[in-house]
């Protein structure tokens, strides 16, 4: 386990000085500071982002609950209370305390607080690890990069179709049709070529010689044999086949 750093905090020095000495006996303890009163430890936890405090409740104001409402309970490290009280204890374990030591507690039940506060701390590690890999995993993950736009080469000249213009595309021996709102293009390529680089969630083949822009479809009219006849919004209606059944049967499903 690498190295636990830790706060102390108590309006007392003697009672400072008793966590240091049970403290010191682990070497994978470090020990970043002490404070003698709430401020000192707000301070404190803001500077060093400790992993533990042995955190007393009655200190010049704010006392150790004040602490953690100055810090936040969402931000603040885990703690183990330490008081000569034991009427604190449920209030402090309704803040998220690890522990409760009531004074004067012996090494035995002492080391019983720092062990289980260890334990929970891996568990957070790991889980924090786990988390940070999983994000790191995504990152990495390579994203599919689908055609944002085609090159067409038409009439001597050649310009960029953005592919959201079009409407539907169809095989034309080497050449496919590509059919948009302002007119139709034809440009050699194949339709197979063309349905691995299109987006599938925008780009469904019907037929082995179509494929269509689902969001330009207005109508699907049933015809039997899970066929459908699809009405595109210009009015273009385009028979589906029945192999290609299952693209439309997930499109239906949305």
């Amino acid at each position: 386990m690498e190295k636990l750093r830790v706060l102390i905090v108590d309006d007392e020095p003697l009672a400072r000085e008793g966590v240091r000495v049970l403290l010191a006996a682990d070497p994978t303890i470090v020990i970043i500071a002490e404070c003698a009163s709430g401020l000192e430890a707000v301070a404190a936890i803001q500077q060093h982002a400790p992993d533990l405090v042995f955190l007393d409740v009655q200190m010049p104001e704010p006392d150790g609950f004040g602490v953690v409402a100055a810090i936040g309970a969402e931000r603040m490290p885990a703690v183990i209370f330490v008081t000569a009280y034991d009427q604190y204890a449920l209030r402090a374990f309704a803040v998220s305390a690890l522990d409760y030591l009531v004074k004067p507690f012996d090494e035995e039940r002492f080391n019983a607080a720092l062990q289980r506060a260890k334990a929970q701390l891996e568990q957070r590690r790991a889980a924090d690890l786990s988390a940070q890999l999983q994000c790191l995993l995504a990152t990495l993950q390579p994203q599919p990069s689908y055609l944002q736009r085609l090159v067409v080469k038409e009439n001597g000249r050649i310009f960029f179709l953005n592919v959201d213009d079009i409407t539907w595309i169809e095989a034309a021996d080497n050449y496919v049709r590509v059919c948009t709102a302002r007119g139709d293009h034809l440009i050699r390529d194949t339709l197979s070529h063309l349905e691995e680089h299109l987006n599938p969630q925008h780009f469904l083949r019907v037929r082995h010689s179509a494929i269509v822009n689902v969001r330009c479809i207005r109508e699907l009219h049933p015809q039997g044999n899970s066929e459908y006849v699809l009405v595109l919004q210009d009015g273009t209606q385009l028979p589906s086949s029945r192999s290609y059944r299952k693209n439309l049967a997930a499109l239906l499903s949305e």
